[in-house]
């Protein structure tokens, strides 16, 4: 890889912060931490829980859209977390709910085997921070859960929860050391022993050599993978170009081609669950309706 995107990637490296999936999930690799993190969101205490599973796979079907988790936390009572850093927001309001629903789903079905009863099914807490209101209520944190439609107090009990928070939000409602998280996330000095630790944590990972030549080398594989899509797309335009025998033909078969290779290569790495389809179409410099009619052309 060349100098220019050796230096990009150690750039984007010194500016990550746990905003950044990267680091996030490296620090909930700290037991401890994510630990306190869920009590925290959630209002409870939990006696321990596994080690969590970063960027756990879900494949369920060979045919069906796997899901890849960020962090995938067990606790003593056998109650599922996941939590996801959320950055982008996305084009349309009910994409990111029914990607919770599309979790969920995913989740249960890797944790049922085949003819067991569905009260093995486990209680599940999906939790998705974002940098964005996801709702536009101003609200730091939204919970959702089955209710009854006539009688909004009384739960339905399937023992699910889809969780949102809001680096953006009002801090009513919530405990201090939450309310100092998302502060933390919004770029503010770290307050209180919990996100003083999660700082630590963040600035311990970030003078780790092994984590840094981890992630360039993912940052310049996203960089291989978009420049290859431009070259291949180059080279359809041109030999477009000299089917037509047309200069324009050439020039503009070239600038297509370009275009909708870089495009197929983005969209490839949607599909490797890399980038968002909101930031892809972002790096093609395009909307998101447009960047999916192309790529998916």
């Amino acid at each position: 890889m060349d100098k220019t995107n050796r230096t990009d990637a150690l750039k984007a490296w010194e500016d990550l912060t746990i905003a950044d999936n990267f680091i996030f999930q490296k620090v909930m690799r700290k037991k401890r931490l994510c630990k306190r993190l869920i009590e925290n969101i959630l209002n409870i205490k939990i006696r321990k829980i596994t080690f969590p599973e970063t960027e756990k796979d879900i494949h369920v079907r060979r045919d069906s859209k796997s899901v890849r988790l960020d962090v995938y936390v067990e606790d003593e009572q056998g109650t599922l977390y996941d939590i996801e850093m959320q950055t982008t927001d996305y084009a349309t309001p009910d994409e990111l709910p029914k990607h919770t629903r599309y979790y969920q789903a995913m989740m249960d079905m890797d944790v049922l085997n085949k003819g067991e009863l569905y009260t093995k099914l486990r209680r599940t807490y999906i939790i998705f921070i974002c940098t964005f209101d996801p709702f536009d209520r101003g609200r730091s944190l939204y919970t959702f859960r089955e209710t009854c439609q006539e009688e909004p107090a009384f739960l339905m009990g399937d023992e699910t929860a889809k969780i949102f928070l809001n680096s953006k939000g009002s801090r009513e409602g919530i405990n201090h050391d939450l309310a100092a998280f998302l502060d933390y996330i919004e770029g503010k000095s770290p307050q209180g022993k919990f996100t003083e630790s999660i700082a630590d944590a963040v600035e311990a990972a970030k003078e780790n050599k092994e984590m840094k030549v981890e992630y360039m080398t993912f940052f310049m594989e996203l960089r291989r993978r978009e420049e290859k899509g431009r070259e291949e797309g180059r080279a359809e335009g041109r030999a477009e170009g000299r089917a037509e025998g047309r200069a324009e033909g050439r020039a503009e078969g070239l600038a297509e081609g370009a275009i909708k290779g870089k495009a197929e290569a983005l969209m490839g790495l949607v599909h490797d669950g890399l980038l968002t389809m909101k930031e892809a179409a972002k790096r093609a410099g395009m909307t998101e309706e447009a960047f999916r009619k192309l790529a998916m052309h």
